[in-house]
């Protein structure tokens, strides 16, 4: 027989927290760490910032997936793949990149926590580029046809999963402004600003990073050889604007990497 805790009034209190507990929400945790939800992740004012009730935020932690981790070098998925979801990345980094009919490869994009990678599948609703985890990465799935259906319930998702998409043209338009009217330098202290400024976003420091890829993928991403790159740090590190330790990047003079690039980044 259950005992029976009284609260003095005569009231059985036992009784009273089992009906809630029965009648509460039930939070998807991360199955790889029970402690995060949608509500309580770091990111969540980040990969999809929304200002939700405790009921709308239930509802879009019921939708996220949290996969299992990724390991350096494995896909998220490849070009040509169906589009079924988008990705949050939750802790690690990874990078897009293209193949043409040639087999020959070119890096789209790099994806830092809190972003959301997979948005080229949309239009076609086939994965334009490959996706590769730069890291050992870890990301949330969210089902793009569960996505649109909930966000057909709660307006204030579907504003600012617009706002996203917006904000994702407008980086892939900068990109073409750098690669098509930048020189060599300001190309490669763009890219420094830029990723100094998406640290920040996440709390880390903006001065000092350590860059998941590689100068060659670098050099692909701004249109520029490998040499190139490694010309231009060393450049810049003897003018100490910046020091280089292998991957490891310190900021060392930002005003003058400002003044290189009139202050836009990528």
């Amino acid at each position: 027989m259950r005992p029976v805790e009284s609260s003095g009034n005569g009231i059985d209190v036992t009784e009273n927290v089992e009906e809630r507990r029965a009648t509460a929400p039930v939070v998807k945790l991360c199955p790889h760490n029970t402690g995060i939800s949608c509500s309580n992740c770091r990111l969540n004012d980040l990969c999809l910032p929304i200002a939700l009730n405790e009921g709308e935020m239930q509802q879009l932690d019921d939708i996220v997936e949290r996969n299992r981790p990724y390991k350096k070098g494995e896909h998220l998925y490849r070009q040509h793949d169906r589009f079924k979801s988008i990705y949050a990345v939750r802790s690690g980094s990874f990078k897009s990149y293209v193949l043409s009919s040639s087999g020959a490869g070119r890096v789209t994009g790099f994806y830092l926590p809190g972003e959301i990678i997979g948005m080229d599948g949309i239009a076609d609703r086939i994965h334009a580029n490959s996706a590769i985890a730069m890291e050992h990465s870890s990301i949330c799935e969210i089902p793009f046809n569960q996505l649109e259906s909930l966000s057909l319930k709660l307006p204030i998702l579907q504003h600012n999963f617009f706002s996203i998409m917006g904000a994702e043209i407008t980086k892939v338009q900068k990109v073409h402004t750098i690669l098509s009217s930048y020189s060599a330098e300001q190309r490669i202290v763009s890219f420094l600003l830029g990723i100094s400024s998406r640290y920040a976003r996440v709390g880390l420091s903006p001065s000092r990073f350590h860059l998941p890829m590689t100068r060659g993928d670098i050099g692909e991403y701004l249109g520029l050889t490998v040499e190139t790159v490694s010309r231009l740090l060393t450049a810049l590190q003897k003018k100490e604007y910046i020091e280089v330790d292998n991957r490891e990047i310190s900021l060392l003079n930002l005003a003058a990497l400002r003044e290189i690039v009139g202050a836009d980044d990528i």
